[in-house]
Parts: structure tokens; sequence; C-alpha cells
């Protein structure tokens, strides 16, 4: 199956359906965007574009970014999709590297990109000089017409992506029609969603992850997908949300983790509430109310929340499946198109079962835990690295299994549990496994901290933390309070009451971990950390 194959069954069965649109605008149809894409296919044929060049989309998430997209993956073209995070001159080397011939770029985008390019390093000036770039709003103007075009063969390179990772080092992952279409199949069940739903969508299509569960799902489906005008703080995500009262969400941990500390856990957690909870029956009341206050929030009609991209927090994926809250965890990358394994709140702390047609499997679990490198081997693993064969080699083993680089295991149920990074692995003073990751879910579930990252100085592991300064004040006192009165005149010092209160921390968390893997001290970051696409700490910036 190819892009245009479930493009054109998904407009024969849904025409009339709503297909994308800006919260608070009329939607376009299916048939209004087939019709856009066919006159885009158009426009490019008659203005040379050959069979085989690359089209880059660098603009933020907006019902056009949606047509050029399904345009070139449609014709016999590569889209090469870049994140807006990116700058002019990362972008400019990612577009030299993919050999791009025409650039598709945002308004903001575009401005930076006027400005850079007096700058742009001179090794540079031969490819941009010929570069073709159009803004993407030129393309609302285009005329209506139709023309017949080549279409992809399954095998043919549909995407070229381009993602920093969390390495520093970008490179552009190719993945086939074939690829991309295998995985929105497999992935479609999941979402458990019908003709006539719709889908908020809030991450960058840029995206693998949001680009194939985000779109190319629900436009499947039949779904209509709604994007923001603005980027989605709370002033403007909340009246989105009553607004489209969507059926369906994908989203990082970080988001949903955020409203749940900041609007569930201090009712939940304090005063005579945190001490009904301990009560089972009542504990379970608890969250369902929660829940369904949570759900409200969303709109009252939200059936599927799917979550990826990095571990969930257990405090949260506790109290989203005691809630009801109907969430989704997912395990992937853009190598696989990008997912491999996902569930509906089946078994907590895991990722699920292996998505039909990929197989998953745990190789040399010599790890504690039994855990091993998951390596993925299916329709859906990328045709290699571009212009890369080292790296490629490197990632893929001689019987065709990827190499994801993360350490994993499998249950009794045949539930895939993530345990971290395998480059991320520390070594304890005996050669011990000591896994970060999972120590930063235990710091993490503290209602104080935002974030954190443990790296390690010489033979000691210190914990790096961004803590949560809105209600730090509030913190620190009931905490003070609860202590006596000799720390509570410490409320009056909060950089002394915090201190006491990390070193508390760190005591908490070491009596819960293994001699080899305990926090020796604990340091504060003045700001966030930086972060990807998909909000993951990038971790070689702080190693």
């Amino acid at each position: 199956m190819t892009i245009a194959s479930l493009w054109q069954e998904a407009t024969l069965q849904h025409a009339d359906r709503l297909a994308v649109g800006w919260v608070g605008d009329t939607p376009w149809t299916y048939h209004e965007v087939d019709l856009r894409i066919r006159s885009l296919q158009a426009y490019w044929l008659s203005q040379g574009l050959k069979a085989g060049s690359k089209v880059a989309l660098w603009a933020g998430n907006q019902p056009l970014w949606c047509v050029a997209y399904l345009a070139v993956t449609t014709g016999p073209w590569t889209v090469v999709p870049l994140l807006p995070e990116f700058t002019p001159l990362d972008t400019a080397k990612a577009l030299a590297h993919g050999e791009v011939e025409l650039l598709i770029v945002g308004r903001i985008l575009g401005e930076s990109w006027s400005q850079w390019l007096p700058e742009a390093p001179a090794q540079l000036r031969p490819f941009l000089d010929k570069l073709q770039v159009i803004p993407l709003d030129d393309l609302e103007v285009l005329p209506r017409r139709r023309e017949a075009i080549p279409e992809p063969l399954e095998s043919d390179l549909a995407a070229l992506i381009y993602t920093s990772g969390t390495t520093g080092n970008p490179k552009g992952v190719m993945l086939s029609q074939g690829n991309i279409t295998s995985n929105v199949v497999s992935a479609a069940p999941l979402a458990q969603l019908t003709a006539g739903d719709c889908m908020l969508s809030i991450l960058p299509l840029a995206h693998t992850f949001e680009c194939s569960l985000g779109l190319l799902v629900p436009l499947s489906l039949g779904v209509a997908v709604y994007y923001l005008k603005k980027p989605a703080s709370a002033a403007v995500l909340l009246p989105a949300l009553d607004l489209v009262r969507p059926h369906a969400m994908i989203s990082v941990p970080l988001f949903i983790e955020k409203i749940y500390r900041q609007r569930i856990a201090p009712q939940l957690n304090s005063g005579l509430l945190g001490l009904l909870q301990r009560v089972p029956l009542v504990g379970w009341l608890l969250a369902r109310i929660a829940g369904a206050k949570l759900h409200k929030i969303f709109g009252g009609r939200l059936k599927f929340f799917g979550i990826g991209g990095a571990p969930l927090a257990p405090p949260v994926d506790r109290f989203l499946r005691r809630s009801g809250f109907p969430y989704a965890i997912g395990y992937g990358l853009t190598e696989t198109s990008p997912l491999v394994a996902g569930h509906l709140k089946e078994v907590l702390y895991s990722t699920g079962r292996p998505l039909k047609g990929v197989e998953v499997r745990v190789a040399h679990p010599e790890h504690e835990q039994g855990a091993g490198e998951i390596q993925v081997r299916g329709p859906n693993v990328m045709l290699g690295y571009y212009k890369d064969p080292e790296r490629t080699a490197e990632v893929m083993t001689g019987d065709g299994w990827f190499r994801t680089g993360d350490l994993g295991a499998f249950d009794l149920h045949h539930q895939l549990h993530i345990l971290g990074r395998s480059k991320n692995v520390l070594l304890g003073p005996s050669g011990e496994n000591i896994y970060p990751e999972a120590i930063e879910a235990l710091i993490n579930q503290d209602r104080m901290i935002v974030e954190s990252l443990v790296v390690q100085r010489g033979h000691e592991l210190v914990a790096r933390v961004v803590v949560n300064t809105e209600n730090l004040a509030e913190h620190l006192r009931h905490w003070a309070e609860h202590k006596g009165h000799a720390v509570a005149l410490w409320s009056e010092d909060s950089t002394k009451a915090l201190e006491a209160y990390l070193m508390e921390l760190r005591v908490h968390i070491n009596r819960q971990l293994a001699r080899f893997s305990r926090v020796t001290s604990v340091v504060v970051e003045p700001v966030p950390f930086e972060k990807t696409a998909t909000l993951k700490i990038k971790r070689f910036l702080y190693s």
C-alpha cells in the first residue's frame, strides 16, 4: 500500500466529511483537500519538478502543511519535513545534505530565513543559490485544477526525516511508502476512532509521531483534525478544548504530567483526601471523580489520548488507570515509522505488545531485570540513513533487525517494558549497571520537582533538578510546618529551606535504590533543560 492509495480510499469513503482545519474555522472536507492536493501537483508538474525530487516543509502545524505533505507523498516526490525549532543554519545543512530542490516555508520561519541568508556559510552558498523557496501561504491562491500524475510505488522513498534526537548528531531517516502505510494500518485499531470523530493536534507535524499517528491515521479513518492558531499554552488550549471537544489527542508525557501535578495531585494528595486515598475503595472512588473532572477539561468526549515519546511518570500512569481516563501508551522511533508497540491501559508501566506485523526481540538479556537491547524487524523499519551506509550498518544486524539502542524486557504477558537507553546506562563502582531514567522517575514523583537528570561525576551520581517555582513558597511552608517549629522558621529563608527539603528528598530516594545507584547530591537547575521536539531532555548537553 502507498500513501496515495491510502488517501484515495479515504477520499472515496469520506468525501463530504470534514478533514482538516483551524480551530474556530470551518474545516476543509476530504473533497476540498483532494482538490487542493491535485492543484498543487499540477502546478509542480508545470514548473518542471521531476519525479524523485525532494520537497522540504518548514512550517508550523496548519491545514496547508497537510495539503503540501499529501501532495508530495501521493505524487512521485519525497517530502523532507523539518521541525520549526530548527535554526536557519540547521535547516540549511539538512537541505543541503538531503539534496532538496524546493523549500516550502511558513511566514515567520521565512522571515528568519531571509534575515539569515546574508550570513550563510560560504560552503553552503552554491546550494542555497539554486534552492527554490516558496512561502506556504502562496499555496492558498493556486488555481484549482487536476492533472494525471504518476503514483509512487510501495518501495519508493516517501519521506526523508531529519531529527536532532538526543545525541546532537542529526541524521536523515529514509522511510518508504510501505514503511509509513504499514504502520498506519497497524496502529489504527489502537485509536478506536470512528468516521465523524475529531482530533486536536498539538505536537509538531514534522515529527513522525504526530504525522503518522496524528494525521495519517485519523484521516484514514474519516476523522477530522484541528490545529491551533497559536502555541499550545493554557490560555490557548483550554478554549480550544471547549470549542472542539475532541475525541482524540496525542501528547508527550510532559503535557499530561504537568496537568496532573498542577490540577489533580495538589487536591488528591493533601489533607483529608490524601488520607482517604489510602482506603482502597475510597481511593478508587476519589480517582474516578478526579478522572471525570479531567475528562471534562478535555471537552467531555475524549476516547483516545495517546502518549509516547518518553516514559510516563509512574504516579501519573497509576492515576490515569485508576481514574478511567482513556489513555494509551506507545513506544517507537522515527526509524520504525514510528510505532513499535502500544496498548490501551492494559498493564501499568509497560508500553504494550508489539503491533500486528511487527517483530520485537530482546537481544542479549544480560542486564538486571532480564533487560537487553530492543530490536525490531518488520515492514515499518526504515530503508536506512541517507547517504550514510556506515551508520546504517551500525544499527542493522546481519539478519535484518533494527537495533533501537533502548533497553527493555518482556513480562509474562508479553508486554514490553522500557528501562532506558543503552547509551545512557552508567557503571557503578563494581561495574553494576545503573539506569538513570529509573532514578529520575523516582525523583519526578515529588510534587516540587518538574524534571530531573541524573549524571555521573567521577564515581558519584548527581541529580540535577528543575524545581516547581510557581508553588515553591507554598510547598516549603507546608513541608516546614510538618517538620516542627525549628524548621518552620526556615520558611523565611527559602534558599535554606529548599536545601533542607532536597537533602530529605535525596535520603528518601536513596532508601528505594540499591547502594550502587544512590544519589550523592541534588543540584537545582536555574532554567529548564533543553529538549527535543518530543520534549526529551538533550542529555548530551549535560553529560
